[in-house]
């Protein structure tokens, strides 16, 4: 095991008793980040990178349900057995997967625009996070659109954002404020 990883014995104890929160407060006890995909706190570790199901995945990509399944049986997408034992697509590696899928995308240059919105909210993964002492840059994969954000390394911090996490970017003018959504109570993120 190495040194930044968890104890997988922890992990699985901790899904149990419902304590996962994507690596949110706990209530007021203190965290430590173990590594990009690990919080502890107190006596419980957090995973911060979310798993998910088939069905929400293809939502994320803008395809059906049938092309994400398939594109998981030929290798082309890699997916896990959750706690349940249902088929999971790892956030980071959705994200990664996001942004390959994009790359190969045909360009929309040469589309005329006929309506257009003052505010616009694009709903995608996080796909990297650059930090400093002050700024944090944040990148979006959101469909075919690459969405790149500035704030403070504070608000990237409270937000919990990392690769493979789901996140809408409000859009208007030249500010882009990126959102996370409210958990449901099976403790997915409402709308995936």
């Amino acid at each position: 095991m190495a040194a930044d990883e968890p104890d997988p014995a922890v992990v699985p104890t901790a899904r149990a008793a419902g304590k996962l929160n994507h690596g949110f407060d706990l209530g007021g006890e203190p965290q430590a980040r173990l590594s990009s995909r690990f919080f502890a706190a107190g006596a419980v570790i957090v995973e911060v990178v979310p798993l998910y199901r088939v069905r929400q995945a293809a939502q994320l990509l803008a395809v059906s349900d049938d092309t994400m399944r398939r594109w998981a049986d030929s290798g082309r997408v890699a997916t896990v057995k959750d706690a349940a034992g249902r088929t999971v697509v790892d956030g980071a590696s959705l994200a990664r997967f996001a942004e390959d899928l994009a790359a190969g995308a045909p360009e929309a240059a040469g589309v005329e625009v006929v309506h257009e919105s003052a505010r616009n909210r694009l709903t995608g993964l996080v796909t990297r996070v650059l930090r400093d002492t002050v700024m944090a840059q944040v990148e979006l994969q959101c469909g075919p659109y690459r969405v790149v954000s500035l704030m403070s390394r504070e608000a990237a911090d409270e937000l919990g954002l990392e690769p493979g996490v789901l996140a809408v970017a409000a859009v208007k003018a030249t500010n882009v404020v990126v959102e996370v959504p409210r958990l449901g109570r099976d403790g997915e993120r409402a709308g995936a």
